[in-house]
Formats: structure tokens, sequence, C-alpha cells
């Protein structure tokens, strides 16, 4: 399938990624451990084909982190640094040829951090940070169609930052963590007005505490099942469990995740009989295999 984008004939999606973190690493090591697959044997997919795409077409031109131990380097590289610690399923990533650059910190560096060991959390990079117009810059000269966020829970003025950045840009965004851009209705129509696509607010784990819950409060409905009150405690070893240990920053993700449970009800609880949010940090950083 081919397009035609800024007058150049293309057949990839084009991707930024803020913050080369877990989740950017599971989506590269997906990306290459689907190329070349089927769609009978794309186990751990939801849809193999979305529109005549393959996830093989996905390709990432730019990337930005604010972490010392991935700036400068490839992407292919900086999604095994520390503190990454998923599950490396797929270790074997061709050079990229996109570095890495140097992000806008703002309020995407918790210095409650400062007191966990290095293996474990942000380490700032020192590095002059990017201003709105290298950013921007950056942006148009990959030629990216779509900007990706997965900056830290809390981090609201660095997001609004680089939603900034991509509507100047004229790129999309899809944002995925919890600080409301898509369900805000004067962001949407600043997207709209550009007719650029922004899709989100936060996302949901593949198989995850809040779907499962989500589902299982459903369940309840649909089986004439008064759900009286109900709480979900969430507890984590990644860089993202250690950055809410702050509580200030946990408002948002309260917000989206109690909001994916009480969706399915069909009264909405009250807020004294719901609870959804993250519990505890407990380091795994020592155990990212399956």
């Amino acid at each position: 399938m081919h397009r035609i984008y800024r007058g150049a004939v293309v057949d990839s999606i084009r991707v930024a990624i803020i913050g080369v973190g877990n989740c950017a690493s599971s989506l590269l090591q997906g990306i290459e451990y689907y190329r070349g697959g089927s769609e009978e044997s794309a186990i751990g997919l939801m849809h193999w084909n979305l529109g005549g795409y393959l996830p093989s077409d996905i390709n990432v031109v730019a990337a930005f982190d604010i972490d010392a131990r991935k700036v400068g380097k490839d992407v292919s590289e900086a999604i095994f640094s520390p503190p990454n610690c998923t599950t490396v399923f797929c270790p074997a990533i061709p050079k990229t040829g996109v570095t890495v650059r140097m992000g806008r910190v703002l309020d995407g560096f918790p210095e409650h951090m400062l007191s966990y060991k290095e293996e474990c959390r942000f380490v700032l990079a020192d590095e002059e940070e990017a201003s709105r117009e290298e950013v921007i810059r950056v942006l148009e000269d990959s030629g990216a169609e779509m900007l990706l966020n997965y900056l830290p829970v809390g981090s609201e003025e660095a997001v609004r930052f680089y939603a900034d950045c991509a509507l100047e840009a004229g790129v999309g965004l899809i944002n995925n963590m919890p600080v409301f851009i898509a369900s805000d209705p004067a962001w949407a129509e600043r997207f709209c007005a550009k007719r650029l696509p922004v899709i989100g607010d936060d996302v949901k784990a593949q198989l995850g505490a809040t779907i499962t819950h989500r589902v299982l409060a459903d369940l309840f409905r649909q089986r004439g099942v008064k759900l009286d009150r109900t709480y979900q405690l969430n507890t984590g070893g990644n860089t993202d469990f250690l950055n809410m240990l702050n509580r200030s920053r946990l408002a948002s993700k309260r917000e989206s995740k109690t909001q994916a449970v009480q969706s399915v009800l069909d009264m909405p609880l009250d807020d004294d009989d719901i609870h959804i949010g993250p519990s505890d940090y407990v380091c795994w950083q020592k155990d990212n295999k399956v």
C-alpha cells in the first residue's frame, strides 16, 4: 500500500517517539518480531492487518529522551538501556539510523527518584535541552506523521509542550499516558482545526489489571449482579511505578483508570465506593526474562 506524503511516495507509517522507555522497547521489539510473519502466526496482536498496514510498516524516524544512558544512542540500542527492564523477547533489533536526541525535561523528571539506585531510575543527561524550535524542526525534517507520547505519568507541562510542537509541525499525536489532551475539548479542537489525528489518553496493558477489572465489572452487569463497591491496587517494578510513588503525580492516572471501569456500569459508583490506582513499587530490575 502506498501513499503520497509531502510530495513523495511512502509505504510506511513514520513515527516519532517521546520517551524511549519500556513501552517503546516493547513496541520496537514487537515490530521486528512480527516482521516477515503471517496473520496465522501473529500471537499477541489484536489486529494483524489494520487498514492495509502490517506491524512491519511502522517506521521510527525520530526519538527524544532525557536519560544519559539513551541520549546519543541508536534507538535499537537505547531500548535495552537502563532503567528499561521489560521482557526482552526480540534482542536482535537492527540499527535504525535514528539517534535518540535530548528532549525537554520540564516536569518529566521526578526528583524523588534521586534516592533510588541509578539502575532503577532516570539519570538526567548532561546535555542542552531541546528547544521548541528544535523539536519542531526534527519532527518536520524526519517526515514523522505521528508522535507517540510515552512520558512519565504526571508530566503535565512536558506533554503539553510536545503536543504543541506536534501541532506546529503538522504531526498527529498518540497520547499513551494520562495527561488529558485528546479528551480535552480545547486541545481536541486545535488538532481538528489542523486536520490532524489525536488519540488517547492513556493506554491499557494488553491483559493488565484495569482491562480485567473492567471485564469483570461488565460481566456482573450482564449477569444481574449489583456491584456495591470495588477497588484495584496495582504494584509494579518499572520506572512508571517508581515515578508514581510521588502521589501528587497520580491525579490523572487514577481518573483515567477509574473512568475505564465506571464506563461499563449502568450507574456509576460514588467516589467513596470505587478506588483504582497504583499502590507500591517493587524493584524487578534483575528479572526481565519470561
